[in-house]
């Protein structure tokens, strides 16, 4: 039987908002962010590495344990319709009573939930149910990890059952498309589910990025996603 307590806790980085969420299907909707601590992956682009890296950051003062009382007193200012939980690797945390807490509540709240996720995690029966949407996000070679470990074609599977799920791709160029195209294909990723973003912290990287994938992402038959938040406010932390 499962219980659910406003005071379990989770490993949290930060909760920030109201803002906007910055790519995919959902660029501009208004939200909060929940970030989680821990990762599977290590990504050598990451740009919230104090979330998981314990050789560069001391993990005792990036991350703290707090109630899900307090996180969603955090969440819920600026009073929006959508949270995005992301990390790290929100689905880590998934068998946890927080984890379990956090969501229900939300539902009860009348969120719409975005999850955050490198697809290499399945999700759970409660997690499937009570999540809007997976935003799934997996990893190319550029990413740095081994294929087999950023690559789970079972968690990509059962994301895609769900029914919840679009799959956001971070690009660097020609190459990085080509490579989008034979991973979608040899999983069964539809193109229309597919969005297809530059990597950059600055704008004019991700201008430059962004019309140089434009026509073949389109062509692929992608969706072609900016990094809104980025061209607002940079690579500034909680925004």
């Amino acid at each position: 039987m499962i219980t659910l307590d406003v005071n379990d806790t989770l490993v949290i980085r930060e909760v920030f908002g109201p803002t906007v969420q910055g790519e995919g299907p959902s660029t501009g909707r208004r939200c909060s962010f929940i970030r989680l601590g821990g990762c599977n992956l290590t990504c050598q682009w990451c740009d919230t590495p104090e979330t998981w890296d314990a050789s560069r950051f001391d993990l005792r003062q990036t991350l703290t344990r707090r109630t899900v009382a307090d996180i969603m007193d955090r969440a819920m200012q600026g009073d929006p319709d959508m949270v995005v939980i992301t990390g790290g690797e929100p689905l880590l945390h998934q068998r946890t009573d927080g984890w379990r807490s956090l969501l229900w509540v939300l539902v009860c709240a009348g969120m719409e939930i975005e999850v955050e996720t490198n697809g290499t995690q399945e999700p759970e029966e409660h997690t499937a149910r009570w999540v809007t949407r997976f935003n799934v996000s997996p990893k190319l070679a550029h990413a740095g990890d081994p294929a087999d470990k950023r690559i789970r074609p079972g968690a990509l599977y059962a994301l895609l059952e769900t029914r919840k799920a679009v799959f956001k791709f971070v690009v660097r160029g020609l190459d990085d498309v080509r490579e989008v195209q034979a991973f979608t294909a040899a999983h069964g990723i539809p193109p229309r589910l597919v969005w297809v973003m530059p990597e950059g912290i600055d704008t004019a990287t991700l201008s430059a990025r962004l019309g140089e994938l434009a026509d073949p992402a389109i062509a692929a038959g992608f969706n072609l996603s900016h990094r809104l938040h980025v061209a607002i406010w940079g690579d500034e932390k909680g925004r």
